[in-house]
């Protein structure tokens, strides 16, 4: 046996994952279909040998790739690490099974370079919180612990994709896609509010969806008990600077649940449009243009989008808290309509309010994803004097390429796009016609004058 081979089987072995026989089996495997040379044995090398384990299911992908770097602990506390799943502000999230009970979980630790006790006590906070949470639209809870100085939290495993990843991938969603997910979101948040939590961080990255369409609400990180004093992070604006709502920034140390109806309206625009609200920029203006801007009209890059359907997005994004939709089982009722193929559309007379603004002419299109999903942990006075991005600004680094919209031809096409077009608009274009025939007027008049005189010289 080669010392590649020696080395990879140490390995292997210290890990447990891997038992002699099954590393004799592969090796036999391999010489096998080479022909049963035994020369062939000393000429296959650590690669070969992990893959063979993939194939006969006794080892994962990733943890071949770890025990080829000579890692020998894939294991966390009972649970044997299978997977990576992702990486976030708060922490890194695998992939697990427990060695007894054979279940997958998905397994969140906090980062070693973060275990300071300000750290370590938010976190307990997060298991704490997760624990008291049971409802089938929302990521369940299973276990918590620490193996030396790692500490973890166990919980339910959802195959599928994030919203975010789906948008990415797929483009925006049709209507009914949209509103099926985030009203299954409301109904798990509606549970979460019972139990007086508010999340603080809805985005898109946050709700998973199955292949078979369930979503839940994950990561409650960052969530906060109502008039839990000993909050480290009360009064700090913290969640995700494309989602804040309007109170997380002005007035962080009175947020209530109607600030997550604000997010879940954004992941909804985000969802139906493809767009945040407001791209570009960085996280302090995107912070200053949710207190002071209006996003685009969804319409401008949905044509599907109904009146009835933006106005609900609308309400959930009221600015005023008091103006807002009050209840997520509000938000899921409303969404119901769409939700289902042959419902009837809700119709309600909520007004003529100018909540969207059109795309400024003569200049490029938004971006159309989420550039900056990490957590905004900002204080108000980063902000105050922050002068406003323009939502022009694109990150190609992230977003990479991607077929936009075409640009607007002009204010009134934006506005007929939005189903309206305002008393200063029809004022300007009214004005600017008569100027024109009486120009044309007055043109055909000294025409007809001009070629009267020429005509009798």
């Amino acid at each position: 046996m080669t010392t590649q081979q020696s080395k990879f089987r140490d390995t292997a072995l210290a890990s447990e994952l891997v038992t002699e026989e099954q590393l004799r089996q592969a090796l036999a495997e391999i010489v096998q279909s080479k022909g049963g040379n035994s020369q062939a044995s000393t000429d296959v090398n650590e690669k070969k040998l992990a893959q063979k384990l993939v194939e006969m299911n006794v080892i994962s992908a990733y943890q071949a790739d770890q025990l080829l770097t000579g890692r020998t602990k894939l294991s966390l506390g009972p649970y044997i690490i299978t997977d990576w799943i992702g990486q976030g502000g708060m922490g890194q999230v695998f992939k697990a099974v427990h060695q007894m009970l054979g279940r997958e979980s998905a397994v969140k630790v906090l980062p070693l370079h973060k275990t300071t006790p300000e750290a370590i006590e938010n976190f307990r906070r997060e298991i704490r919180a997760q624990a008291q949470l049971d409802h089938h639209n929302l990521v369940r809870a299973f276990d918590a612990g620490e193996d030396g100085n790692v500490h973890y939290l166990v919980v339910e495993y959802v195959p599928g994709t994030d919203l975010r990843r789906l948008v990415r991938s797929k483009g925006k969603l049709s209507v009914q896609q949209a509103a099926n997910i985030i009203k299954q979101s409301a109904e798990g948040l509606v549970h979460a509010h019972e139990c007086e939590l508010i999340h603080r961080d809805i985005k898109p990255g946050n709700i998973l969806v199955t292949p078979d369409g369930v979503a839940k609400l994950s990561d409650l990180g960052l969530a906060y008990y109502l008039n839990d004093a000993s909050d480290p992070r009360a009064g700090k604006i913290v969640g995700t600077a494309d989602y804040l709502s309007p109170e997380q920034i002005r007035t962080p140390k009175h947020i209530t649940s109607t600030s997550d109806i604000y997010s879940l309206g954004c992941t909804l625009y985000y969802a139906v449009t493809g767009k945040v609200p407001f791209p570009g920029g960085t996280p302090k203006s995107k912070a200053k243009r949710h207190l002071e801007e209006t996003p685009w009209h969804p319409r401008r890059f949905n044509e599907e989008v109904s009146d009835d359907f933006v106005d609900l997005i609308g309400d959930m994004m009221e600015k005023d808290p008091k103006e807002r939709i009050q209840t997520a089982d509000e938000v899921a009722e409303r969404l119901a309509p769409w939700a289902t193929d042959d419902s009837p559309l809700l119709r309600e007379d909520l007004g003529d309010r100018p909540r969207w603004t059109p795309a400024p002419i003569h200049s490029p299109d938004a971006q159309d994803t989420d550039p900056n999903d990490d957590v905004t942990e900002l204080a108000m006075h980063e902000i105050s004097d922050t002068s406003q991005i323009s939502a022009t600004i694109n990150d190609s680094s992230i977003s990479g390429q991607h077929t936009k919209p075409p640009p607007p031809l002009s204010t009134v096409e934006q506005y007929k796009a939005a189903g309206h077009i305002n008393d200063r608009t029809t004022f300007s274009l009214t004005a600017l016609a008569i100027t024109a025939l009486v120009c044309i007027a007055i043109g055909v008049l000294v025409g007809f004058i001009s070629g009267y005189l020429i005509a009798n010289q």
